[in-house]
């Protein structure tokens, strides 16, 4: 049963797909909580563009490395599987990273050995336990932004990506993937930065006076989207070099049996 399973085309590269796209997701949640300057990464002085009352400058969330492989992934999957072949596996992965999150705490509160904590003070890391519960304890407000980011991200691409692709039928690749991708990276950007550090410290958690201010959140999340919408484009052409692959893997009378098949389920 399982031999037959694997050697069905379609289903291994279902499989593979998924793998990936699931992968991609955890590492760029993980990764994620490290802000960096773009600027500075590749060797140029930072824009300082007068933005919302703050100095504008590419400062990035880690994840923005691997988000838009996210959601290219996800119209490829679209292609092939159609909505119910990505919506399964987007309401798979927000229930897997939500398992991954419960883990990480479980994990962090477990009592370190004592010789631990100061094991890594040498490479400049004086507590490991602090450091450690830093990078995996993201907090609820992340948390709960990243999740319904990326579930919001994901239908909307859903969507975006049939009504262009009715529209257009087997032409146009790169409009349904690219402006699909484009849109949903857009929601994505926003709504994660704007749960995480604004609405869920202030209106939830007020208390902890722990919200940025709207125009420091609305600046990053400018330079966030910036930065997905250029990656999105310059990646276009990826796409189309993912399909002949996939084209020549599948046969062109499987392939097309299957875009077709996807393009009226629902």
């Amino acid at each position: 049963m399982i031999s037959n399973i694997i050697k069905n085309k379609s289903t291994k590269l279902f499989i593979l797909l998924a793998g990936f796209f699931i992968t991609n997701a955890f590492i760029a949640e993980v990764i994620g909580v490290k802000i960096f300057s773009l600027e500075d990464t590749i060797g140029i002085n930072p824009f300082a563009i007068p933005l919302f009352g703050n100095t504008f400058s590419f400062n990035l969330t880690a994840g923005v490395l691997l988000w838009p492989v996210v959601f290219i992934m996800t119209d490829i999957i679209n292609e092939y599987y159609g909505e119910r072949g990505v919506k399964f596996l987007s309401y798979l992965t927000v229930c897997l990273l939500a398992y991954a999150f419960f883990m990480y705490y479980f994990a962090i509160h477990l009592v370190p050995a004592s010789w631990w904590n100061g094991s890594k003070v040498e490479q400049g890391v004086p507590n490991m336990q602090a450091a450690y519960a830093q990078i995996f304890g993201q907090g609820i407000a992340i948390i709960i932004g990243s999740l319904v980011a990326f579930l919001i991200g994901q239908i909307v691409d859903v969507v975006i990506f049939h009504k262009i692709k009715q529209w257009s039928g087997e032409k146009y690749i790169w409009l349904r993937a690219t402006g699909s991708t484009i849109v949903s990276q857009f929601i994505d950007s926003f709504v994660v930065l704007m749960i995480a550090f604004y609405w869920y410290p202030k209106y939830i958690s007020e208390a902890n006076g722990k919200a940025w201010p709207f125009a420091l959140v609305m600046s990053i999340c400018i330079g966030n989207y910036i930065y997905k919408f250029i990656i999105a484009v310059v990646l276009t052409p990826v796409i189309y070099i993912v399909h002949y692959f996939i084209e020549i893997y599948l046969g062109k009378e499987t392939a097309t049996a299957m875009k077709n098949a996807a393009l009226k389920a629902k």
